[in-house]
């Protein structure tokens, strides 16, 4: 018996990302086992509970998370969606999967200097 955080198993699922999902559940759009849900936090059972959106019912993938490091140029963002329209790093990586971009460079770093200490 897994529980976990109701926005964190929507956006393992891909609904969307984990404080868009806040969204939608403050906003009335999600149910779980046919009981609307508006506040943060919930936590559900992720092998009992039925999970709802927009009328439809979400679940897991079975697939397995496939990893990718890449060494990010000058002039892109890491997200997957940006609101100015600059370039991401999904520009770069042509695969048909589900990418989600995780870091904090921003569009003028190109990687991280690490010191020995």
């Amino acid at each position: 018996m897994e529980k976990i955080r109701l926005q964190k198993f929507m956006a393992e699922c891909g609904v969307a990302s984990r404080r868009k999902c806040e969204e939608y559940i403050l906003n009335g759009m999600v149910k779980v086992n046919n009981m609307l849900v508006t506040e943060l936090g919930t936590k559900i059972d992720v092998d009992k509970d039925i999970v709802e959106f927009n009328n439809k019912i979400i679940k897991q993938s079975k697939e397995k998370h496939v990893y990718i490091l890449l060494n990010k140029p000058i002039g892109y963002v890491t997200t997957a969606k940006d609101q100015f329209l600059r370039k991401t790093v999904l520009d770069l990586v042509k695969v048909n999967k589900r990418i989600v971009p995780v870091g904090r460079l921003d569009m003028y770093t190109s990687r991280s200097t690490y010191t020995n200490r």
